[in-house]
């Protein structure tokens, strides 16, 4: 899960809105509109910037209020099934291999031989369900806080099925504190897919969120406990657009290097339903000099196109393109540092 901005519009209609969103957002949403749509959608306060994407008329689908956040399915022409959680996009039918693709292939395929996995967050089922693709796996932890989301998720969306395979484990638990009692060099992956650690008020302040506890100094400390001597952990990372989101990036970079990997990069992405159409994820390895070769990655690739498991966005080429950046990203995320990111080097 992801993504958490100041104001969402829920449904947006010509006069009526659910959650309301600045005046200008709205005006410009219903500007030379001679009917009643119904849009979500996201501002980001930081930029000023304002997204909404069109729903159909049944929308939404089903709503729901679990113990944690409401939980929405609405529709788009487009974008097929959204899922939506206390009014923010998560996901569409559409777009959601980018990022979960992404997620989960770019550090399977960096780990040479991955058998034991931990996803935290994620209640879609979304990376679970790529991280399934590998036959190495052996066995997958899945700790989301929400169990109604999992439950929805498995009824809505197509690869619900993920948790049907007895190689998963689902287990709806607070996942710094599963991280925290989980037994040391466990995993050779993990993917932290949590949503933000901040929003903003309407001042701009910016307000702390409870998944913030996931990007502390003392959790990434426990991710390194946790990950053998050659694993691997890929968080969410935010997109550089948004000057606050790009600090977060620089931090959460300095942090795990401090804390004990080796080699800490940002990787981007494409995805348009995302705020800005950019958003980013953080590879983290205890020890790249272990990393797989080009030929390794494009041998198992080719594996699992040939047993009907391939994907629709990532390819080996990402494997080390995605992290090359903008110049003036580059250097802000790592400043003077010969080495960069050396993600791809041994590609």
């Amino acid at each position: 899960m992801l993504r958490v901005a100041l104001l969402l519009l829920s449904l947006l209609f010509l006069s009526t809105t659910a959650n309301v969103a600045p005046a200008d957002a709205e005006a410009a949403a219903s500007e030379g509109s001679s009917s009643k749509r119904k849009s979500i959608g996201e501002w980001e306060e930081d930029i000023g910037f304002y997204q909404s994407i069109r729903v159909t008329d049944d929308s939404p689908l089903l709503t729901k209020q679990s113990q944690y956040q409401s939980i929405e399915v609405h529709r788009s022409d487009y974008y097929g099934k959204i899922l939506v959680l206390d009014g923010v996009l998560q996901l569409t039918e559409r777009d959601a291999d980018s990022y979960n693709e992404m997620m989960a292939q770019v550090p399977m395929m960096q780990h040479k031989n991955p058998r034991r996995a931990l996803v935290i967050g994620g209640g879609d089922g979304y990376v679970v369900s790529e991280l399934l693709k590998h036959d190495s796996l052996e066995h997958v932890d899945h700790v989301d806080l929400d169990g109604e989301v999992v439950e929805i998720c498995k009824q809505h969306f197509s690869w619900g099925a993920a948790w049907e395979d007895p190689r998963v484990k689902l287990h709806v638990a607070d996942g710094a504190s599963f991280v925290r009692d989980a037994k040391s060099e466990t995993y050779d992956i993990i993917v932290q897919d949590s949503s933000d650690p901040w929003t903003w008020d309407e001042d701009g302040n910016v307000i702390p969120l409870p998944s913030g506890v996931l990007y502390t100094e003392e959790h990434f400390q426990q991710l390194v406990r946790v990950l053998r001597p050659d694993g691997i952990l890929n968080l969410q990372a935010e997109t550089f657009h948004i000057p606050t989101d790009l600090q977060g990036i620089v931090d959460w970079r300095q942090q795990a290097l401090k804390v004990g990997f080796e080699r800490a990069s940002y990787g981007s992405l494409f995805i348009s339903s995302y705020p800005t159409g950019q958003i980013g994820f953080l590879l983290c390895e205890k020890d790249a000099s272990v990393a797989s070769s080009k030929e390794d990655v494009e041998s198992r690739f080719a594996v699992m196109q040939a047993n009907d498991r391939g994907t629709t966005y990532y390819q080996p080429k990402l494997q080390s393109s995605s992290f090359d950046l903008p110049l003036w990203v580059e250097r802000r995320i790592y400043g003077d540092d010969s080495k960069l990111n050396g993600v791809g080097e041994e590609l």
